[in-house]
């Protein structure tokens, strides 16, 4: 059995995950658009972006199973676990958050994750 002081440490640890939780949902779900900036060519790297519009080209990478999109002239990167995920098309509207990195010398929006794609009707 448990002593009592080891009952309280533990109800005090439940409490702070289920908090941390609640937060992270919470995050994800209102917060992310107070906190990214509309994308442009102008931001630097590592700041969470938001990016809206039709998609231009879809390619596939040579290795790896990634997916490069085009979306109103900006190469966006989907990791091959977003890419998976997903069902995306050229001419289709999307919103999408992302993270500003250059790589190779080019400018590029990095997907996380595949609830940070909207595909817009």
């Amino acid at each position: 059995m448990l002593e009592r002081q080891e009952k309280t440490a533990l109800a005090v640890l439940v409490c702070v995950v289920g908090i941390v939780l609640a937060a992270h949902l919470l995050f994800d779900a209102v917060a992310r658009p107070l906190v990214a900036t509309p994308y442009s060519e102008e931001v630097p790297d590592g700041v969470l972006v938001l990016l809206e519009g039709r998609v231009e080209e879809v390619k596939k990478t040579s290795t790896g199973g990634h997916r490069i999109l085009t979306v109103n002239g900006t190469t966006v990167f989907l990791p091959e676990n977003v890419a998976a995920a997903l069902e995306i098309g050229e001419n289709e509207s999307v919103t999408l958050y992302g993270v500003v990195q250059t790589y190779r010398g080019k400018r590029e929006v990095v997907v996380a994750s595949a609830a940070d794609i909207r595909v817009l009707e």
